[in-house]
C-alpha cells in the first residue's frame, strides 16, 4: 500500500511540474524594453486574463537572437528588422512582424553639447564627436541599440575600431548600465528613447540630438518555429502573439506613458 501512495505521489508530483512548466512563456526580449518598464505594466494584464505565465530573459537583440536559434525561449520582441528578417529566412522563426516602435536618442554632458545640438544630421554630430575626441561609450554588444550606432558610424568618415579603447569605449553591457557608465565618464551615449525617459540618474546629461530618420527605433515581435524547436511553448506562445498584436494589446502598449509622454507606438502589421 505504501508504495501504490508513493507512486501516486511521484505521478501527481510530476504532473504538476508539468503543468507549471507548460504555463510559462518565455520571451526573448531586450534590454530597453525590459528597463523601459513595459512588461512592468502589461504582463500582469495578460497572466491575470490567461493565467499564463511571462518570463522575460532580457539581452541584446543579438543574443537574443542566439538563444531563440539555440531553442531557449519561445517568442522574440527584438529590434533589428534585417536580423529578424534573416531569422526567418533561415527557418528559425515562423513570421515577423511590426509591434512597435520609438526612435534612438543622442545624449550627452550639458557643458559639452551645444555645438553637436547645432549639427545638421546624427552624422554630422557623430563626426564633431570624432573631431573633438569626446568621450563615447558604447554597449557594444551587438544589440539592436549597438547595431543603430555602428550604422551611423559606418555613413561617418571615422574608423571608430581605430580609436576603440581611447575616447571610444564599449561596455559589453545592457542599456542602463551602459547609461550609468555614461553618466560617471562625462561621457556621450546613444540610447532609446524609452529606457533615457525610465532613467533616473540622468544628473547633468541632456538629450544632444534627435528626430533624425536614422535614428528610427522599429521593434518586431517574431514567433520561433517549433519544427526546428520541438519543445518550444508553441500553443501558449501563439496565445501571447495574438493577445500583444490585438487591439487591447496594442492599445495597451500605447497607453503605457510616463510623465505624459507614450514611450512606445503600436505599429503591428500582418
Amino acid at each position: 500500500m505504501k508504495k501504490i501512495f508513493l507512486f501516486l505521489f511521484l505521478i501527481i508530483n510530476v504532473n504538476s511540474v508539468y503543468a507549471s512548466d507548460n504555463n510559462i512563456v518565455k520571451l526573448l526580449s531586450t534590454t530597453s524594453t525590459r528597463d523601459s518598464g513595459l512588461y512592468g505594466y502589461i504582463l500582469p494584464i495578460f497572466e491575470n486574463e490567461f493565467n499564463i505565465k511571462v518570463y522575460v530573459i532580457a539581452t541584446g537583440t543579438g543574443q537574443a537572437l542566439k538563444n531563440a536559434q539555440n531553442c531557449n525561449g519561445d517568442l522574440l520582441i527584438t529590434h533589428a528588422t534585417e536580423l529578424e528578417n534573416e531569422f526567418v529566412k533561415n527557418g528559425f522563426g515562423i513570421s515577423r512582424h511590426n509591434l512597435m516602435y520609438n526612435d534612438f536618442i543622442l545624449v550627452g554632458p550639458k557643458h559639452h553639447s551645444n555645438n553637436i545640438k547645432k549639427s545638421k544630421n546624427i552624422v554630422e554630430a557623430f563626426n564633431l564627436i570624432s573631431d573633438n575626441k569626446e568621450k563615447f561609450i558604447s554597449r557594444g554588444d551587438n544589440s539592436g541599440t549597438n547595431i543603430s550606432e555602428l550604422n551611423i558610424w559606418n555613413k561617418t568618415n571615422v574608423d571608430i575600431q581605430k580609436y576603440s579603447g581611447d575616447w571610444y569605449l564599449e561596455t559589453g553591457q545592457g542599456m542602463g548600465a551602459t547609461l550609468n557608465i555614461a553618466i560617471a565618464t562625462d561621457s556621450f551615449v546613444y540610447t532609446d528613447r524609452s529606457t533615457w525617459l525610465k532613467f533616473n540618474n540622468k544628473q547633468e546629461h541632456v538629450v544632444v540630438y534627435e528626430n533624425d530618420p536614422m535614428m528610427f527605433n522599429q521593434y518586431g515581435v517574431v514567433q520561433i518555429n517549433p519544427k526546428h524547436c520541438n519543445m518550444t511553448n508553441y500553443n501558449y506562445s501563439n496565445i501571447f502573439f495574438k493577445w500583444i498584436t490585438s487591439k487591447k494589446g496594442q492599445e495597451l502598449i500605447r497607453s503605457y506613458k510616463l510623465n505624459g509622454k507614450s514611450l512606445f507606438i503600436p505599429n503591428f502589421s500582418e
